[in-house]
C-alpha cells in the first residue's frame, strides 16, 4: 500500500526494526493484506538501538496496539512485556506484541507454524517468516490462511 492509498478507514499496525521499511516482514504482511483485499497496512518504524528502550517504555500509553518486531528486537523486547504466551516464554523470543488494557503482551508463533509443517526439510527462514505474517494477518484482520500463497509472497 502506498502512502497516498492510506485512508481514514485503513487499519494500521506497526513494524519495528532497523530497516522495517524495506524488510521482509512488511513486504510479506502487506502482500497478505493485498492478496486478501483487506484495507490494512503495516507502517514501518525504522529505529536505532538507542531508541528501542524509549519506544518500549512508552508503548503501553501510545496509540500503537499491534506491533510486529523485526528479528533484531525479538529477544530484547522480552523484559518490556507484562505477559508472554507459552511459546514466547519457552523460546525466549517474541514475534509480535499487542497492547491490551495498557499491558504489553508478547507472542511467539513458532508453535503455531509447526502445526502446518509436514516436512521440516523444505522449510527455510523466508518460508517461516511468510507463514508468521500470514498467521498474524489472520489473527488481526481475518485474512485467509492459504499456504499455497507463500511462494508468491516470497
Amino acid at each position: 500500500m502506498k502512502p497516498e492509498e492510506i485512508k481514514p478507514d485503513t487499519e494500521l499496525c506497526t513494524i519495528l526494526g532497523y530497516n522495517a521499511q524495506t524488510g521482509n516482514c512488511r513486504r510479506y504482511f502487506n502482500g497478505c493484506m493485498k492478496e486478501n483485499g483487506i484495507n490494512a497496512t503495516a507502517i514501518a518504524l525504522n529505529i536505532k538501538e538507542e531508541h528501542f528502550e524509549y519506544i518500549m517504555n512508552n508503548l503501553a500509553e501510545s496509540k500503537v496496539k499491534k506491533m510486529i518486531l523485526e528479528h533484531e528486537f525479538c529477544e530484547n523486547v522480552l523484559h518490556f512485556c507484562d505477559d508472554l504466551n507459552d511459546c514466547a516464554k519457552a523460546k525466549k523470543f517474541v514475534d509480535f506484541i499487542e497492547v491490551i488494557d495498557e499491558k504489553i503482551i508478547g507472542y511467539c508463533l513458532d508453535d503455531d507454524i509447526d502445526e502446518y509443517i509436514e516436512n521440516e526439510d523444505f522449510m527455510d527462514e523466508r518460508i517461516r517468516l511468510a507463514m508468521k505474517m500470514m498467521l498474524l494477518s489472520n489473527r488481526w484482520y481475518n485474512a485467509k490462511i492459504d499456504m499455497d500463497l507463500i511462494p508468491t509472497m516470497i
